[in-house]
């Protein structure tokens, strides 16, 4: 069982940056994929990017591609996501996934869900 918290959103102008981290409970934390994902109002929610267990491989979705990045500290069972050059279009709910198999980009392969965090990013 694992258990994530999201931290970290907010409200940001255009061009800003901000960082989100999940933090995860549990000491297998390091076994697993992680993901974040994010939904906006009335619209699916769509895959942002991937880290594996070992941060080893990253995948990213075209749309944040070159201005997020993934990262993951397996000593402080923390997930992170540094957001820069942020666009209106990235205002969204965004939530932390963990996914006991491998890294993966669709939201239903993945086991265990955060509650979100919201990021706003004015124009």
């Amino acid at each position: 069982q694992v258990q994530l918290v999201e931290s970290g959103g907010g409200l940001v102008q255009a061009g800003g940056s901000l960082r989100l981290s999940c933090a995860a409970s549990g000491r297998t934390f390091s076994s697993y994929a992680m993901g974040w994902f994010r939904q906006a109002p009335g619209k699916e929610r769509e895959f942002v990017a991937a880290i594996s267990w070992s941060g080893g491989s990253t995948y990213y979705a075209d749309s944040v591609k070159g201005r997020f990045t993934i990262s993951r500290d397996n000593a402080k069972n923390t997930v992170y996501l540094q957001m820069n050059s942020l666009k209106p279009e990235d205002t969204a709910v965004y939530y932390c996934a963990a996914d006991g198999t491998s890294i993966a980009t669709m939201w239903y392969e993945y086991d265990y869900w955060g509650q979100g965090t919201q990021v706003t990013v004015s124009s």
